[in-house]
């Protein structure tokens, strides 16, 4: 089965769009998953812990053969790869990987909830997922998730700075 996936990607240390984009790359390159669009960059201030430098976000979308658990075990082997430390809850971080989507799947395991828990109230994550997915509907409620980034009010808080490439 193929299944459309979504992937947010973040970054606040170092060469935050290298790690993006180096993210993504190693995305492209996992077995059984193919990236179907990115949505811009998107510099957005902390949520959470605040006392740490600005984040980049983007969303990808994948189409991908591995189950949300699969896929979740290889987002986090990414991470690490990029040296991604756990250390502060909602902390600084080179690379963060969070599976939003995947398909209508409605799971509420410890290890993983989809869709994820917190993206409905994130401009960082709704805005660049209805830049690429604007018709995308929530698989527990059926409303469109866009209508969800409308009633935030934190719009003004994002600054798109450009484009997420796959380097070749």
């Amino acid at each position: 089965m193929n299944e459309l996936a979504f992937v947010a990607l973040g970054s606040n240390l170092g060469d935050r769009q290298a790690y993006l984009e180096s993210g993504l790359a190693a995305l492209a390159a996992l077995a059984g998953v193919e990236v179907q669009h990115t949505s811009s960059v998107y510099e957005t201030a902390p949520v959470g812990y605040t006392d740490q430098p600005f984040f980049l976000n983007a969303v990808a979308a994948l189409r991908t053969k591995l189950s949300p658990e699969e896929l979740l075990q290889e987002l986090q082997q990414i991470e690490t790869r990029h040296q991604r430390q756990r250390q502060i809850h909602w902390g600084p971080r080179t690379l963060d990987l969070d599976l939003l989507l995947h398909g209508q799947r409605i799971n509420c395991s410890p290890a993983l909830q989809l869709p994820h828990p917190h993206m409905l109230n994130r401009c960082f994550v709704l805005a660049p997922l209805c830049e690429i997915a604007p018709d995308l509907c929530h698989p527990a409620t059926g409303r469109p998730l866009s209508t969800y980034y409308r009633d935030l009010t934190c719009q003004d808080q994002l600054r798109r700075i450009g484009a997420l490439r796959l380097s070749a």
